[in-house]
């Protein structure tokens, strides 16, 4: 194994751009770009900083490829379609199987890494190597059941079958706040299909995308079959507008905001492309009188501050049946100022990060400063953290919420929980369907047939009943309304990267 303490105090080592001033003794840091199984640099000669949220330092320049790299990549990964398409599923799920073992192997490297640049707790992070890898575990098990169907013939002289075939070259476009599972979930799926990859990590975590690449590379997977082409701001709309053109891409899938989902969805209309959009939340989350209070306040916290609150399904809107409402406001903010820390030394509490960037950061304080002006209570935080770092943010909790304010009508992707009354059933179901958004949802109550009628009236793809952690490799990952279109995780995420096909034997 290379010992990356001293790699890393050289200035170049063949073509990898190295960065004296931080060592990582990491195994499986590459800064590199990953096309055709090579580690390459931006034909320009570009490269762009990445930055650790937590301490502001630099930790790498990573190559700034534009649209005459990323249209080479896609060349590369189309050929490489021709022969990955092609190998039998158990094949593929061999090699899968292989590149879960070497992300395993290499999970406490990666979770550094991965650390580092989100700026999650080391924990934190290493949990999410842990849950991102349990897709390709899953996906390398689907991949030899993509089963077709024989089909009842209306006459006597023909046969007829349904046959699944990989769509191409899929195009991953995944965001910052998962940097591992948002491609791990994506590329599983395409992989077990027979699809080749062309990846555009975030630009703020382009590192852990890399480390993936290396342990695909010990894992025999193919070259030209995954491909990783980071750029910067200033690149990416011209490289997202590239892979939703370019006619060797059979599909694109995106995780991120909806604005930026609704703008690929257009430029993919030109070509009728399929395109997978996992896009914004705004998630309710309910909590009834009838409600085991203890695991109501423990499922918000696990749900809310994971991440910093920076999730797609984090919970946005909390709405507390009257009766209980004071209840679950003290027991919140007294969880919060008694259990949870920014100081990674502190034991038996829980560690929350910076946020991604000064964007970010901005944004939530905009949020809730907004709330205070016009009659929010502050229960606990309400500004930022500076003696702590440039981008942390108190955990926050806010009453006398109204209609009028951003809180109440706008995803926040921030440690603020913001806590509106509600005095029946359908009002809360009224609130939390009075959104454009429809990603997931959650509720307590111990009432077995409101359980039921919520579940099935409630507007949103995922449901937490009595429970906020919901994400998993087995169940179907995906919202309704604008929060997307299709499904990942489960056997339902392969169905995005295969077409069906019908074959008709006459003459018989």
């Amino acid at each position: 194994m290379l010992n990356f303490r001293k790699l890393f105090s050289l200035k170049m080592l063949s073509n990898h751009k190295l960065i004296a001033s931080t060592p990582m003794n990491y195994s499986t840091v590459r800064n590199s770009a990953y096309v055709d199984g090579k580690w390459v640099n931006s034909s320009k000669g570009e490269f762009f900083k990445v930055f650790n949220p937590a301490n502001g330092e630099c930790i790498a320049d990573v190559p700034n490829l534009g649209v005459e790299d990323v249209s080479e990549a896609i060349d590369i990964a189309d050929k490489a379609f021709q022969s990955w398409s092609n190998k039998p599923g158990k094949e593929r799920s061999q090699l899968l199987r292989k590149w879960f073992n070497v992300i395993t192997e290499h999970s406490e490297s990666i979770a550094k890494i991965l650390s580092d640049e989100s700026g999650k707790p080391f924990s934190e992070a290493l949990g999410e190597v842990q849950y991102g890898n349990s897709f390709v575990e899953w996906f390398s098990e689907e991949a030899r059941r993509i089963n077709g169907e024989i089909l009842s013939s209306p006459v006597s002289t023909r046969e007829l079958m349904h046959i699944k075939q990989p769509v191409g070259v899929a195009a991953l476009i995944t965001p910052w706040n998962f940097p591992l599972a948002m491609i791990t979930r994506k590329a599983g799926a395409a992989l077990a299909a027979g699809c080749t990859c062309v990846i555009k990590p975030a630009e703020d975590t382009p590192l852990t995308a890399l480390a993936l690449m290396e342990c695909a590379e010990k894992a025999g997977i193919p070259a030209g079959v995954l491909n990783v082409v980071p750029c910067d701001r200033n690149n990416a709309a011209s490289v997202g507008q590239l892979l939703c053109e370019n006619p060797k891409i059979g599909v694109i899938t995106f995780t991120g905001s909806t604005a930026v989902g609704k703008l690929l969805y257009k430029q993919c209309s030109g070509s009728v492309k399929r395109i997978a959009l996992e896009l914004g939340g705004n998630a309710p989350f309910i909590v009834f009188k009838s409600a085991d209070m203890t695991k109501a306040v423990s499922g918000a916290i696990g749900a809310k501050f994971r991440n910093c609150g920076q999730t797609c399904v984090s919970p946005n809107r909390f709405l507390i049946e009257d009766s209980v409402f004071d209840e679950f406001v003290n027991a919140v903010t007294r969880y919060i100022k008694e259990n949870i820390t920014f100081d990674s030394k502190s034991t038996g509490k829980m560690q929350i990060g910076p946020l991604i960037n000064k964007a970010q950061l901005k944004k939530i304080d905009n949020i809730v400063q907004d709330a205070i002006k016009k009659g929010a209570k502050v229960h606990i935080g309400g500004k930022s953290a500076p003696d702590v770092g440039e981008l942390f943010y108190e955990p926050t909790v806010l009453t006398n919420i109204t209609p009028d304010m951003i809180c109440y009508n706008e995803e926040i992707f921030g440690p603020v929980i913001s806590c509106t009354k509600f005095s029946d059933e359908n009002e809360a179901i009224k609130v939390a369907n009075s959104t454009n958004s429809g990603l997931a949802g959650y509720f307590y109550s111990k009432d077995i047939s409101q359980i039921f009628r919520v579940s099935k009236k409630i507007q949103v793809g995922m449901v937490g009943i009595n429970e906020g952690i919901i994400s998993t490799a087995e169940a179907a990952f995906g919202g309704v309304k604008e929060s997307g279109l299709g499904r990942e995780g489960s056997h339902h995420g392969i169905e995005e990267f295969v077409n069906i096909k019908y074959l008709c034997f006459g003459d018989l």
